[in-house]
This record gives structure tokens, sequence and C-alpha cells, in this order.
């Protein structure tokens, strides 16, 4: 499992037990002048649900970057083992030949040296695997496109996290709104699938690699 992937989820951790302190009343937030409350009851309690739409966001943040560091660990690795065109399974054969169709021929050709490894990494793009719509359907998607398992745990809170995300991001709903429909009861019971289940997709990836599997010679069934 990958440094930063623990860093994200460990972050994300802290953060709901600070929303839980608050709404819970562990915590206060106090002026620091009188030691008096700083917000009444109700401003609080909207401050709250702000906080747990805001959720969505880290939620959201953490299941993409996980599956494109996880991408792009494939191809890191691609590199430093310094495997060719012809030796990688199918799947990313394909992946590269789509990658080399977006690129620019004059900037392409004077950074090959040997095209048959060379061209492996100028295909790949990190910010070219999404646009803001990652779910356990796209993840699928991507596991089947470059050939390693994906997760088999659940994942229905993953269309939530997706869809509750790009609602606050194009502004379909304000953080109030969204914050308003969940419990901590709930939003716990979804964070705690999304980390299952990216803990499994970290698992299958490193799998993957660790077993060549995109090796031509080593590509198994899925």
């Amino acid at each position: 499992m990958n440094d930063d992937f623990i860093e994200r989820r460990d972050e994300i951790q802290k953060y709901f037990q600070f929303i839980e302190s608050l709404s819970d009343g562990t915590h206060r937030v106090l002026l620091s002048t009188s030691n008096s409350e700083a917000y009444a009851s109700s401003e609080l309690t909207d401050i709250i649900k702000t906080f747990k739409a805001n959720a969505f966001l880290l939620l959201y943040n953490l299941v993409e970057s996980t599956v494109k560091n996880g991408v792009e660990a494939i191809f890191d690795e691609l590199q430093a083992k310094s495997i060719d065109f012809d030796s990688c399974r199918e799947e990313l054969r394909k992946i590269v030949l789509h990658g080399l169709r977006k690129r620019n021929v004059d900037k392409v050709v004077p950074q090959i040296a040997a095209i048959a490894k060379d061209v492996i990494g100028i295909a790949f793009r990190k910010d070219e695997l999404f646009a803001g719509n990652v779910d356990a359907r796209a993840i699928r998607k991507t596991a089947q496109i470059y050939g390693f398992i994906s997760p088999k745990k659940k994942s229905d809170q993953l269309v939530i996290v997706k869809d509750n995300r790009n609602d606050l991001a194009h502004g379909n709903k304000s953080f109030g709104e969204v914050g308003r429909d969940y419990s901590m009861l709930r939003l716990e019971e979804i964070r705690k699938e999304v980390f299952a289940y990216l803990e499994e997709l970290n698992a299958n990836v490193e799998t993957y690699i660790s077993e060549q599997r995109y090796l031509h010679s080593k590509a198994v069934a899925l």
C-alpha cells in the first residue's frame, strides 16, 4: 500500500473524528478571548453540515488519486524494468498506441532513443485518466483495460461519493444541502466501505506488479 494512500486515508480518518466530536459535543468551539461559545447552536449545526458535505470531496479525492497512482505505478514499473512494447500484455499495448495518437509527433520523436522502450513512458499521461467521474464502474473498466483484477468488496457507496462530489463541484447543491442529508453514522458507513474497497484495489495492483502480470507471458484470465 503506497505512502500517499496511507497519508490521505489517515487525514480523512482524523477529519471524520473531528466532525464526530463536534456533532456529539465532545469538542466545543470557544472564543480565545472569553472562553465562551464561539457559535450559537443553530450556527454550529450549519457549520457541521458544511463539514459533512466536505467529507465527500475528501473521499472522492482519495478514490481518484488511488486509481491514478495505481496506474502510474504500473507505468513506473515498466520504465524502471525497461520493459519493451512487444513484451507487454495486449491490453497495455493498446493503451500505449492509443496514447501515442494524442501526442505531437514533432515533440515525441526527439525523446525516443529506443522506440520499443521509450514509447511506453511517452504514451502515458496521469492527468488524462479521468474527468471527475470515478466510481466502481469506472474502476472496473480501468482494471479491465490494464489487465489487473478489480476489487470484489462492496462498492455501492462510491457512486454516492462521486455524485455528491459532482453536485458540490458544479454548484448543483450547496454544502448545507448535501450535509443535512447525512448523519455521522451514515458517513461512517460510507467511509469504511470506500476505505476497504480502495485497500483491496491497492493490493490487487501490487500483486499485478509483483507478479509481472503486465507481461504478455504472465497474462491471466480475469
